[in-house]
């Protein structure tokens, strides 16, 4: 049987309002690009080809990356995301090379384990999906559920299908069941097929999307559906310089 294939892209800009810089920010003597590079590209499965790649618009980042032994595409378009950037990089550099998924993994995520790239590609490709993400629930009423940061999704486990995106606070607790109600915490992880994610690029914003700023919603607004599967990984992306010492904290916890 002919081996699926996976193309993994790792969207890194120099460029930051809160933290220009971040792709080459040490943790524990590593660059958080190279955290996120090594793990992804240790996935692996007897049936799947696994590819990765940084694609970047920076000549600091591209060069680092060369020098840890990574592959690394440009990609110096002024685009708005770096969903846009990944779809410029597959179809100038991979285009050509029969990719069933594509994933994009952001490049802040250190912490992200090969496991769930393996586990996304596996579901995603037994699946009807056009686009597949990740989630992780949550519980009580307080906390993360309140931050528009924190992004919500209305998810059915037993299709394991996403109806919604939204930084308010949903599903609303009508009946107020004192904190005990669970909810899911969208994962920023994307698995598209690489026709489903070119006619999303293609798109102009939507309506929603624009409202709550969330570009998946462009997906859902299209009449894609979007799927996803469940993890309990700790996970803690980096938005500032001061999130790097609580990543170092659950490293070295994690190191014991």
């Amino acid at each position: 049987m002919e081996k699926k294939r996976v193309l993994t892209l790792i969207p890194a800009r120099f460029a930051s309002s809160r933290f220009p810089g971040k792709p080459l920010a040490l943790i524990s003597k590593k660059s958080m690009i190279q955290r996120v590079y090594e793990n992804c590209a240790k996935a692996q499965a007897s049936d799947i080809d696994f590819v990765t790649a940084v694609v970047t618009d920076d000549d600091r980042i591209e060069e680092h990356v060369k020098e840890f032994g990574g592959v690394v595409v440009r990609v110096d378009d002024d685009v708005v995301s770096g969903s846009e950037r990944i779809s410029l990089a597959y179809e100038r550099f991979y285009a050509d090379q029969s990719f069933d998924l594509i994933i994009n993994v952001q490049g802040d995520e250190p912490l992200l384990k090969s496991s769930l790239i393996e586990d996304l590609s596996k579901f995603h490709l037994e699946s009807s999906y056009e686009v597949t993400t990740v989630v992780k629930k949550e519980n009580g009423l307080d906390g993360d559920f309140l931050d528009p940061n924190k992004v919500k999704v209305i998810y059915t486990p037993e299709i394991g299908k996403c109806l919604y995106f939204s930084r308010a606070q949903i599903p609303f607790d009508r009946d107020s069941t004192n904190g005990k109600t669970h909810w899911f915490l969208h994962v920023g992880v994307y698995s598209y097929r690489p026709e489903c994610l070119k006619q999303f690029c293609q798109a102009a914003p939507s309506r929603f999307e624009m409202l709550e700023k969330l570009e998946q919603l462009r997906a859902l607004e299209l009449g894609m559906n979007i799927g996803a599967i469940e993890t309990d990984m700790t996970l803690l992306g980096v938005d500032t310089p001061e999130d790097i010492e609580r990543l170092e904290g659950v490293l070295r916890e994690q190191e014991k």
